[in-house]
């Protein structure tokens, strides 16, 4: 989590700067904000938008059975992880 805070310049650009200039409690509420919203990487989140954009443009014309993933338009996000439900299911 330190080196993702350094990285995106939050409370400085090393992690020793990060752990002298940032409180304990900062650090976890970043680690929360992360949690909840996603990657403190803008490419990243710009990627997911565009993806998520691309694939409703396309899917408005189409019937739920042929829909497009909004995974094909981001290159560099992982797989989804089965889930335990579907997991069981199988």
């Amino acid at each position: 989590m330190l080196y993702e805070l350094a990285m995106n310049g939050i409370g400085g650009n090393s992690v020793n700067e990060v752990k002298s200039n940032l409180t304990r409690l900062e650090i976890l509420q970043w680690a929360e904000y992360r949690y909840r919203r996603g990657s403190l990487n803008i490419g990243r989140r710009v990627e997911q938008a565009v993806g998520n954009m691309i694939a409703m443009d396309i899917n408005k014309d189409r019937k739920a059975d042929g829909w497009v993933e909004p995974l094909t338009f981001m290159p560099h996000e992982d797989d989804v992880v089965v889930n335990f439900e579907d997991q069981i299911e199988d």
